[in-house]
């Protein structure tokens, strides 16, 4: 991970409280514009980072498979669902099938997805600023900034758009 990305990460812990208090205050507050305003951030941050001078959010931590993701990946490996749950996979605390750790077996060295065309549902969608309904996805978005040096700088844009 490039230094840039790095120091964007240790100022999302540094103002973890300042950043919780404000996320929460967005979620009880619903503005109507809240989707908008954070998809036009999303856009925005995302022409000057580079997920492959990253891969924080691949290297760091994991995705919930759903069935769907756990069939689509394992015929992607050419290999039977219960093959791919039982080589990759392990249930949480919460009951959700998670990766037996991390980094993402599927990591290149190069910070690539070896499987990026059957990625899970959870790969798609992350860092989750694009997308609706933005104001119930508060708390995850709150967690995201500590692993998604974009999702930080969203977050500094939304305190600046709703002081």
């Amino acid at each position: 991970m490039i230094a840039e990305y790095e120091d964007y990460l240790k100022l999302a812990t540094a103002k973890k409280s300042e950043n919780k208090k404000f996320l929460d205050k967005l979620k009880k507050q619903k503005p109507k514009d809240l989707d908008r305003i954070c998809n036009q951030y999303h856009e925005e941050v995302f022409e000057n980072i580079d997920c492959l001078k990253c891969a924080n959010c691949c290297s760091g931590t994991g995705p919930l498979f759903l069935d769907k993701d756990i069939d689509r990946l394992a015929k992607h490996l050419r290999i039977r669902p219960s093959e791919f749950t039982e080589n990759y996979l392990r249930i949480d605390e919460d009951k959700d099938y998670v990766f037996k750790s991390v980094p993402c077996p599927f990591l290149g060295t190069d910070k690539y997805c070896n499987v990026y065309e059957s990625r899970p549902n959870a790969c798609r969608e992350f860092p989750h600023t694009q997308q609706r309904n933005m104001a119930q996805k508060m708390s995850i978005t709150y967690l995201n900034t500590m692993i998604c040096p974009a999702v930080y700088l969203v977050v500094e844009e939304l305190k600046k758009h709703y002081k």
